[in-house]
């Protein structure tokens, strides 16, 4: 597969596609990966979220010339694009363990409460 900037044609890298068993492999590492994520204590992840926010904010310009070259996107809206999801990042960091708590609601019966569990390992390619 390779790389074609579509503002300019340009080339870029070429990346071997994947084969059945390999693509089975690596899904099977990330559901196995997912569900260590979700042993990890709340406030760590939060952190690491953090961090990841961090992370984007400091490489937002290397990471909207990437957007460009391979998207086409216009440098402005990857650099927004960046700091979106930093923001994204920051923003669950801070909400998470307000979303996860357990809501109790009065009920007849000794204990109910509406308790948010996670779908677990997602797989989305996302068209801009």
């Amino acid at each position: 597969m390779h790389v074609v900037n579509p503002t300019t044609g340009e080339e870029g890298p070429e990346f071997a596609l994947h084969t059945r068993d390999e693509v089975e492999a690596k899904l099977k590492l990330a559901v196995g990966s997912q569900a260590q994520w979700a042993e990890t204590p709340l406030d760590h992840r939060a952190e690491l979220l953090r961090r990841v926010a961090e992370s984007l904010r400091a490489r937002k310009r290397p990471l909207a010339e990437l957007m460009t070259r391979e998207m086409g996107k216009p440098l402005a809206q990857g650099v927004s694009e960046a700091e979106k999801c930093a923001w994204v990042c920051d923003y669950y960091a801070e909400h998470a363990a307000g979303f996860l708590a357990r809501e109790v609601i009065e009920t007849d019966a000794s204990e109910s409460f509406v308790s948010h569990q996670p779908y677990g390992l997602v797989l989305a390619i996302m068209p801009w």
